[in-house]
């Protein structure tokens, strides 16, 4: 089944909107934890507009002390400023993402022929402490992208799934953008690469996801989440997208 990691990113721009310890972003985790979710991903931008590295190293002590079971997936830039964040702290998966230090969020993925000595060497870094690297892809990379990523020697990629999650009023677009992501995943399985997903995934959207694209091992997903939160609650919007999730599986 496919597991959720919940973004926390939201959380912690809400909070940084005020000098003021709340919403509290190691409190959010524990409730989204105990609501079932399998993961916490953080986003830490060098102007920490959103996760602070504070934060970082405050939810690693959480989740090392009270929850090891719970998977931290730190995604990133591989500045030498991140990857010395990630040795410091050691989460059991980091997400590479070619983000503009400005970019409001991720919206592409690697050139991974392009940029594949590049990151050849930084996944080698990353990998040599056991941890799992996947890199953010773009829906239509294809058996040429996927093959290159591949040859990095990442263990999986995370599909970006903002195309799709814009066809919220185009189901015809959308089955269009299912059947490109379903391609891209299923050559990425071919190459021996798992496959995580994420961006602009909701309640709505992400039961005709998984039932296109089956296999996925892992969503990552704060906005939609965190927006449904604002409704539901934190821990019934965790209950509800595991619920999304295991529809059909």
């Amino acid at each position: 089944m496919t597991k959720l990691s919940v973004n926390l990113n939201a959380v912690a721009q809400l909070r940084n909107r005020r000098d003021l310890p709340w919403p509290s972003v190691t409190g959010m985790a524990r409730i989204v934890i105990e609501a079932g979710a399998e993961g916490v991903t953080v986003h830490p931008r060098p102007d920490e507009r959103h996760v602070r590295r504070s934060d970082v190293y405050d939810l690693a002590k959480l989740l090392a002390e009270e929850a090891p079971e719970v998977e931290f997936n730190i995604e990133g830039y591989p500045t030498e400023d991140f990857i010395a964040l990630i040795e410091a702290v050691d989460p059991e998966q980091v997400t590479l993402v070619p983000d503009d230090p400005g970019q409001a969020t991720s919206d592409h993925g690697w050139d991974f022929v392009g940029k594949g000595n590049f990151l050849t060497d930084v996944v080698g870094r990353l990998k040599g402490a056991g941890r799992r690297v996947s890199l953010f892809c773009d829906p239509d990379a294809g058996e040429v992208g996927v093959a290159a990523a591949r040859a990095t020697g990442a263990d999986r990629v995370e599909l970006y799934t903002g195309p799709y999650g814009a066809c919220h009023d185009d189901p015809a677009q959308a089955e269009v953008e299912l059947m490109v992501l379903a391609q891209t995943a299923k050559a990425a399985r071919a190459a021996g690469l798992g496959v995580n997903a994420g961006h602009d995934l909701t309640l709505a959207n992400l039961p005709a996801f998984q039932a296109a694209v089956p296999g996925v091992d892992e969503v990552s997903i704060g906005h939609g989440i965190t927006a449904d939160a604002l409704i539901y609650g934190f821990a019934d919007a965790v209950r509800q997208y595991k619920a999304a999730l295991g529809a059909a599986g």
